[in-house]
């Protein structure tokens, strides 16, 4: 009679297939290990050791260049949150973002359906509104400096042609920061045009077929049935990356404007860089990276949580 221990136990002389399986998982988790690790220690040391590092500096009164440092819990929290300036910067940071993000977006789906509309240049026009993003912002910022001049810029020049007087853009506390979004939406839809247009290139045109055979002849239509949906995992994507963009506005602010007149366009980026280095708040300043962080991370998740229910996946 043959027991179960008799054919469980290994025959003599036989290789150990266990065994041959826990070595060839070992070797490849080693070589997995060894292919990560370069990249890993990279995150590490630029990724999350600078971040524990602005984490642990925002719960003491450290200052650039002082030689020592204290803990104070969350006293620079909540002497930010107690900051008028933090909270005007904050309020000017969502109101950027809530312009820029649906504008440039939009205007970014737009453009790429009508250059993919088109029979010709498309490459040309695709270029053309790619230029922005090329472009440095820092540079163009001068330029759109002297365009927005108040005297002899192009923009008041164009508008006196036409028998409008333009406001000074860039010192005027009711429209500075309007104009700082302005120049955001214009250096964005290239970009989020170009994420649009590799989107419909994707979409199978046996779908439009489809639709025709269906009886969605208009393009309106069409779009709704068709384009709209197939371009959900595009527009996700878009939509966070131009809201994280958005939210890390700075360049334009520290050229243009530095924050004035009055903090009217003073954004949290600059709020952060005014107090490490130039009042040498460091402490303060990491605080205040620690709430971008938070605000930039619940953006992303939320809208991700959210909307990615919707998005239809091909």
């Amino acid at each position: 009679m043959v027991t179960a221990a008799a054919v469980t136990a290994p025959v003599p002389g036989a290789p150990d297939v266990r065994a041959a399986h826990r070595r060839r998982d070992l070797a490849e988790t080693l070589a997995a290990l060894t292919l990560a690790g370069p990249a890993g220690a990279l995150i590490l040391v630029f990724l999350i050791g600078p971040l524990i590092g602005i984490v642990a500096l925002s719960f003491t009164d450290y200052q650039l260049g002082a030689a020592t440092l204290r803990f104070i819990g969350l006293a620079n929290y909540s002497d930010m949150f107690a900051d008028r300036v933090f909270r005007r910067s904050l309020q000017n940071t969502l109101t950027y973002v809530a312009v820029v993000v649906p504008l440039s977006v939009g205007l970014g789906l737009g453009a790429a359906l009508l250059i993919e509309a088109g029979t010709s240049l498309r490459s040309f026009y695709r270029t053309v509104y790619f230029l922005p993003v090329m472009a440095t912002l820092i540079a163009m910022a001068i330029v759109w400096e002297f365009a927005l001049h108040p005297a002899f810029g192009l923009v008041n020049l164009s508008l006196k042609w036409i028998g409008i007087a333009g406001p000074d853009w860039l010192q005027d506390r009711r429209v500075v920061l309007f104009t700082l979004a302005a120049i955001g939406i214009w250096q964005s839809v290239g970009f989020n045009m170009v994420l649009f247009v590799a989107g419909l290139q994707a979409i199978p045109r046996d779908l439009y077929e489809a639709a025709s055979v269906d009886g969605v002849s208009n393009g309106w239509d069409r779009f709704r049935a068709v384009t709209w949906p197939m371009l959900g995992p595009v527009s996700l994507f878009v939509v966070v990356i131009t809201a994280i963009r958005s939210f890390q506005v700075f360049d334009t602010v520290q050229v243009l404007t530095k924050g004035g007149p009055n903090r009217a366009s003073e954004v949290l980026l600059y709020t952060m860089y005014s107090e490490g280095f130039e009042f040498f708040r460091t402490g303060y300043a990491a605080a205040v990276a620690v709430v971008f962080l938070a605000f930039v991370l619940a953006l992303s998740l939320l809208k991700t949580w959210f909307l990615d229910r919707r998005v239809h996946y091909t």
